[in-house]
């Protein structure tokens, strides 16, 4: 029985530590926290790992290059002019 206990034990610590993680975010609004850390704790161990994983790869911009769109260019990098 007492393997039940760590387990039980090691879901619940992970569940409290991406609901604080979601709770922190300064990118999500108060109904799309509420709605995470809710769907964290109905599936416990997937959406826990689901959603930080997600906001983890939504983080890194290490790989990223300059901003995307628009803009006053062509696709060649030609500047359009209004004549």
């Amino acid at each position: 029985m007492e393997i039940w206990h760590l387990v039980v034990l090691a879901v619940l610590a992970l569940n409290i530590i991406v609901s604080v993680f979601i709770a922190r975010r300064d990118d999500l609004d108060t109904f799309q926290k509420t709605a995470q850390i809710v769907i964290v704790w109905l599936i416990p161990f997937i959406a826990a790992i689901g959603l930080w994983l997600f906001h983890r790869g939504n983080d890194d911009n290490s790989s990223g290059g300059g901003p995307i769109g628009g803009g006053p260019s062509d696709s060649i990098g030609v500047q359009a002019s209004s004549d």
